[in-house]
């Protein structure tokens, strides 16, 4: 980068969700993208003075949960098979896009099933979007930069 050049950050308001390579309409809020490194304590025999902190496996602590206006049924069907036991995994992705529209950053998940839907709340006062939320469990996450 030239001297004097910065890089803007991108806007969190800018992004599509990906299941099985379909865009599943426009969501408005996407929260669980976590991954952290879980940390095991070694004591050495005969060191004192530190213990060693060796690196275990990857974990995602937290499910995704996708949020979007209620627009059709396809995430409900999705959520009511796993309650049937027809558990059909899915990957997807959360594709960040700058403010041009082409793709930034990409979230690959592995793996997903539905474990809670939640439904709009609605109220006869107000002229809301009726939102619905997914949540999904899932077996990973990678990123991808542009």
């Amino acid at each position: 980068m030239a001297l004097g050049a910065r890089s803007d950050p991108f806007l969190a308001f800018n992004f599509v969700v990906e299941v099985q390579s379909l865009v599943l309409g426009g969501f408005s809020d996407v929260t669980g993208l976590q991954k952290e490194i879980e940390v095991q304590d070694y004591r050495e025999g005969g060191v004192n003075d530190y213990i060693h902190k060796l690196s275990g496996p990857a974990r995602y602590p937290s499910n995704l949960v996708l949020k979007r206006g209620l627009t059709d049924i396809d995430l409900w069907n999705w959520h009511e098979d796993v309650t049937r036991g027809v558990i059909t995994r899915r990957n997807g992705s959360i594709v960040l896009l700058n403010a041009a529209g082409d793709e930034r950053w990409r979230w690959d998940f592995f793996g997903a099933y539905p474990v809670r839907w939640t439904g709009p709340e609605l109220r006869a006062g107000t002229a809301a979007v009726a939102v619905e939320a997914l949540e999904l469990v899932h077996r990973g996450l990678s990123a991808r930069v542009k």
